[in-house]
């Protein structure tokens, strides 16, 4: 699909500075770019690319200020970065193939209720007393259990497994393979040594605006539920234990573990790894740093936290300083003794 860079401009709320007649037809890296793209420049680093590169256009900030001759038509924006993913967005919008409608085989039980323009794919099964919500999108063996409610607009991706009772709001995106509603890991010792199944009885909601990756497993309450608030976004491969209450806005990276009960605000971010202790609270906008092993509650908003056991940002610093260091001040000390 070829658009103007005028008419881009106008998508993205920006002002061209240069040819806004030059046509575009794909969205590209602004170190790769070729001429009929668009590319966009928001780090630094890349700011030497800007003189070579081929694209036809390229989204800038308001501020940037080039140091020298620029063959590119320039489109000037508030956030290059965010207004390149809303282009993102609406390329993958305006290119999308629009599914609807069921395809065979496929199970849906007499009790469910389909809205309209909903596309269920090959193999796919409602169950009992399901509500699917407007234009959504099941693809092809996803599982969506009995009593299950899932919102208008979200997509549901090949093999994503939604266990009974769960809720998915609006808007929302479940990569393949996430599991949602499996049992909470919960096991009683008993005097022989052995363990009693504890019954998970409760289930998972997901509120709106939630992005969930690949192989990401989200287990159901022990009573009660397992929240995921608005605008949640989590990677692939995170698991989200039973009882646990993610906040809005928060974002958790690959391979990070949240244990059963823990609270974690809003507006925080955890990095890939990761290890949230059971039971404890994290303030608003806590950072949590790759790898990091959190065992207690974070009361204060706003601060950064690295290392397993974590410590604030700076003293972890110092703390990294102290230990590369750690061989020469032995040797040091070794040296000394042999003085004394």
């Amino acid at each position: 699909m070829e658009i103007s860079i005028a008419q881009v401009a106008e998508i993205l709320q920006g002002t061209v500075e240069g040819n806004g007649e030059a046509k575009v037809n794909r969205l590209e890296k602004i170190e790769e770019a070729t001429e009929g793209s668009i590319a966009f420049l928001a780090n630094p680093k890349y700011t030497n690319y800007i003189y070579d590169t081929q694209a036809s256009g390229v989204i800038v900030s308001k501020e940037f200020t080039p140091e020298k001759e620029i063959k590119s038509t320039l489109i000037r924006v508030e956030d290059p970065y965010s207004s390149f993913a809303k282009l993102l967005e609406a390329y993958q919008q305006m290119t999308a193939i629009k599914k609807v409608g069921t395809e065979q085989p496929s199970f849906q039980s007499e009790s469910a209720t389909v809205g309209e323009e909903v596309y269920l794919g090959a193999f796919s099964y409602l169950g009992e007393n399901v509500s699917i919500g407007d234009r959504t999108k099941i693809y092809p063996n996803a599982v969506i259990g009995d009593n299950v409610t899932i919102g208008n607009d979200t997509v549901i991706y090949p093999g994503v497994k939604i266990y009974a009772n769960c809720k998915v709001g609006n808007n929302c995106v479940l990569h393949a393979g996430v599991v949602v509603g499996s049992d909470g890991f919960g096991f009683a010792p008993q005097e022989d040594g052995t363990y009693k199944t504890i019954p998970q009885t409760g289930n998972v909601i997901i509120e709106d605006h939630v992005d969930i990756g690949a192989n990401t497993t989200i287990d159901c309450a022990t009573m009660g539920s397992t929240i995921i608030r608005s605008g949640v976004k989590l990677d692939n491969l995170v698991q989200i234990a039973h009882n646990v209450e993610v906040g809005k806005n928060t974002v958790i990276a690959s391979q990070a573990g949240l244990s059963g009960s823990a609270k974690i605000g809003e507006n925080c971010q955890i990095g890939g790894q990761a290890g949230i202790t059971g039971h404890l609270q994290m303030a608003n906008k806590t950072i949590i740093g790759p790898q990091a092993g959190v065992p207690k509650t974070i009361k204060e908003e706003g601060k950064v936290w690295f290392g397993s056991p974590i410590q604030e940002h700076k003293e972890f610093l110092r703390t990294s300083i102290i230990l590369r260091n750690l061989p020469q001040l032995m040797e040091r000390v070794k040296q000394l003794e042999k003085k004394l």
